[in-house]
């Protein structure tokens, strides 16, 4: 399935145990995940500034960028969420063709799809494989 993973689904699975720490270790690898220039700084700053972490620190994050169809997401014809930030995500979701984006941000769930992609968490992510 061609997915795209948010940042904060990405940083939450590799910050603890827990439900996104088994999507990215168990489901990620499976899937075919799509990744624009702006989610990977997005996910590199997140990283640097939450956890204290270095891109060189973690081969996760060199296996997650081989492994990734990359994208460049055009700009969206009229803003969809209150932040800029979802509106790329959301953009490179369309660019990728993705059949799903894994979220954890009400602000983008609350949307349930756009224009095709399923918008689901990763509880409901593991529901629907």
């Amino acid at each position: 399935m061609r997915v795209v993973f948010d940042t904060n689904v990405v940083v939450a699975g590799l910050a603890a145990r827990g439900l996104c720490h088994e999507l990215i270790e168990l489901h990620l690898p499976v899937h075919q995940p799509i990744l624009s220039p702006d989610l990977w700084k997005e996910l590199i700053s997140a990283l640097r500034d939450k956890l204290g972490l270095e891109p060189d620190e973690l081969p996760f994050l060199e296996l997650y960028r081989r492994h990734s169809t990359w994208v460049e997401p055009a700009r969206l014809e009229a803003p969809v969420c209150r932040d800029p930030d979802d509106d790329r995500v959301l953009a490179a979701a369309i660019a990728g063709e993705a059949e799903a984006l894994v979220t954890g941000d009400g602000d983008l769930l609350v949307l349930g799809a756009f224009q095709g992609v399923r918008i689901v968490s990763p509880r409901e992510f593991l529901e629907l494989i």
